[in-house]
């Protein structure tokens, strides 16, 4: 289904359901959020992206996101939604928010971790939590609270807005068998994983989606990760780094998230601030989906047209990455009393959601997933 099929069936079905108690008129009837968002006054805001206008899922759920808003309201709260660069530099989305340049800004929020470390776990880190377990944490394991605390430092609210599902292992120039191969290699990675990748010997770089191509055409870096086949396949990185890893142990399930003012929000009617939770989480699912679909018709375009080598991380660099992630982890807890209030929350809920998927999902994979033919897989 095309996305703008999408929103005019899912707006068509939002209309006619009651999804607040929003009084109408004197006579204090309820009415559906929509119905009292059209009531409420214009407004126009400015979003920004960190992402290019190419990866049409990525920044695509933005323009999902306001083209919803809008929807929703009858006209009359847009958001115009501005790409990578476009606006703002791509890695300096959260400073426009902060700084009111935007009203919202669309990321993710371990691009941010200088400026707070827990901010990575809006995103994801190393050996986290899957797709389904981040959003359970997040909206049911007490993880919203928790970084809304830390965003609020920054004067933003943040809303969970997407996820891509497990990402791949990134593209490298030439094979990487140990750890040995991994020393001195360049690499582009952001976030937790390229503290990690650092730890293993990897010089790392942080750049926006939008320079990393040219990075990679020039020889300033030697690999690269970026989101996975759709996305990969789009920016065509296979042309220059042919070998494509996985798994993407840096990035099980990482989450994206609509930043906004606090200020800005506060200026909202209630309807209007209710809508931006309902239009988040809508865009949450329409990203995930989006993507499972997409990728593997894309991974197999990879391999059988472009002639990519799929190749798996040994056991040596695994294991070894799986060690440093969890011990840096620990030593941030350590200094950070703010870090350790999240991490505590998220890794006992770690510990929980492992075994179980483990036990009850593993079980399942490993056997039906495996009665078919897997070209991957060789």
């Amino acid at each position: 289904m095309r996305r703008r099929e999408f929103i005019g069936k899912a707006t068509a079905g939002a209309v006619g359901v009651g999804l607040t108690g929003a009084c109408g008129g004197e006579t204090g009837e309820l009415v559906s959020t929509a119905e009292a968002a059209v009531q409420g006054p214009e407004i126009q805001w400015r979003m920004a992206t960190s992402f290019p206008v190419s990866l049409d899922i990525l920044h695509g759920t933005a323009e999902f996101i306001a083209e919803r808003v809008a929807a929703l309201t009858g006209g009359r709260f847009t958001i115009r939604v501005y790409s990578g660069g476009e606006l703002v530099p791509g890695l300096q989305v959260m400073d426009a928010v902060q700084q009111g340049t935007v009203q919202a800004g669309f990321t993710a929020g371990y691009y941010y971790v200088g400026k707070n470390p827990a901010l990575a776990f809006d995103a994801g880190v190393p050996f986290g939590l899957t797709a389904r377990q981040q959003m359970a944490w997040i909206n049911y394991g007490g993880g919203l609270e928790l970084l809304r605390d830390v965003y609020s430092d920054f004067g933003i609210i943040q809303f969970p807005a997407g996820n891509t599902g497990m990402q791949m292992g990134g593209w490298f120039r030439e094979p990487v068998e140990s750890l040995s191969d991994l020393r001195g290699l360049r690499m582009r990675i952001p976030g937790v994983g390229g503290e990690i990748m650092a730890r293993l010997g990897t010089s790392v770089q942080v750049l926006a989606g939008g320079e990393i191509y040219s990075a990679l055409e020039r020889g300033a870096i030697d690999a690269t990760e970026w989101v996975g086949p759709y996305d990969d396949e789009t920016i065509e990185l296979y042309q220059i780094a042919p070998n494509y890893y996985m798994p993407g142990w840096w990035e099980p399930g990482p989450n994206i998230t609509m930043q906004v003012s606090q200020a800005a929000y506060d200026e909202l009617p209630p309807s209007y601030q209710e809508l931006l939770t309902t239009v988040s989480a809508e865009a949450s699912t329409f990203m995930l989906g989006r993507y499972d679909y997409e990728n593997p018709r894309a991974l197999d375009r990879l391999i059988n047209q472009h002639g990519v080598t799929l190749r798996s991380f040994s056991d040596e660099i695994l294991q070894a990455a799986w060690t440093e992630s969890n011990a840096y982890l620990e030593e941030l807890a350590a200094d950070d009393a703010a870090f350790r209030t999240v991490y505590e929350s998220w890794r006992d809920f770690r510990a929980l959601a492992f075994p179980f998927f483990d036990g009850n999902e593993q079980s399942y994979a490993d056997f039906a997933f495996g009665q078919l033919p897997n070209p991957f897989r060789g």
